[in-house]
């Protein structure tokens, strides 16, 4: 890491060399056209989007998750031929005379993939940004040897639009599509009441599917226990996997997507010898795909 980072130190200082200032491409918004849009704003996902003319775009991700998280992807237009190392530094704009720039991180460059960078250099990036620091990412090019190339994200105009990144930020789900992707919903017996604790599953699924509408195929197997007869117990598993459909169905996911089976006591996961080991049999499990 450390000879990857004198290289990368000392890539910046012949970067920005009199000698090489000639050959420096330079991409970034002007002020007048400097543009910050929240471009995805959803309790599953919020987007900040940069503008860079001639370039390609910047982006700042959050998804829902346990745990907050940010992500940074320069989207190229012209995307890298060859692996390499950018060097990224908080720019000073002209307006702030006499302030230093400062070095944020090493963007490692992959052969014909967007460069990004991870949570911690994305936040700082985007407080550089708040106080008006221009964070700039510097590499040679690999398809001319004799230029180099700086891409600048301007701060103007960007206050607004993070507020409502923050915002949106603030309201993503407290979990992601994994953690309810399969899901086993438990019942009372003998009945479609769900418990407390898979009330409150149902409802985080419900809450997901209303922002997601992604969704490919969900698929719904109900179960009982072996109290009582076959045939009864068959129709209560498909009572129990159809009100499911129908929860799924009035939160926005087609019914046509929806396979509802009724197993009846078919496939127990535990014996039948006690009243807690009936209680793991009566259940639906939810699977869920995205396209």
């Amino acid at each position: 890491m450390s000879r990857i980072f004198i290289f990368s130190t000392a890539l910046f200082v012949s970067l920005l060399s009199t000698a090489t200032l000639a050959n420096m491409r330079q991409y970034a918004a002007t002020i007048e056209s400097s543009d910050w849009q929240l471009t995805n704003q959803s309790r599953i996902q919020c987007v900040l989007e940069h503008e860079i003319p001639g370039y390609g775009k910047a982006l700042f991700y959050s998804a829902a998750s346990k745990q907050l998280n940010m992500e940074f992807e320069l989207d190229m237009r012209l995307l890298p031929k060859t692996f390499g190392v950018a060097a990224v530094y908080s720019v000073p704009p002209r307006w702030m005379p006499g302030e230093a720039q400062k070095p944020l991180a090493e963007m490692p460059l992959r052969t014909q993939y967007n460069g990004d960078l991870p949570e911690r250099t994305a936040w700082t990036m985007l407080s550089e940004l708040e106080k008006g620091y221009w964070p700039t990412i510097y590499y040679q090019d690999w398809y001319n040897e004799y230029d180099k190339v700086s891409v600048g994200l301007n701060a103007a105009n960007f206050l607004p639009a993070y507020r409502q990144f923050g915002q949106c930020v603030s309201q993503l789900l407290p979990y992601s599509f994994e953690d309810i992707a399969y899901t086993v919903l438990s019942y009372k017996k003998n009945s479609v009441e769900l418990t407390p604790y898979s009330e409150r599953r149902l409802e985080m699924i419900g809450n997901y599917l209303r922002e997601d509408s992604a969704l490919s195929l969900v698929l719904v197997d109900g179960y009982t226990d072996s109290y009582g007869g076959r045939w009864t117990n068959e129709q209560l598993s498909i009572r129990r996997a159809n009100e499911i459909r129908d929860y799924f169905a009035n939160m926005g996911v087609s019914p046509a997507r929806i396979d509802v089976t009724g197993h009846g006591e078919k496939r127990h996961v535990a014996p039948n010898n006690t009243e807690a080991n009936r209680a793991q049999n009566r259940r639906v499990v939810v699977r869920m795909a995205k396209s």
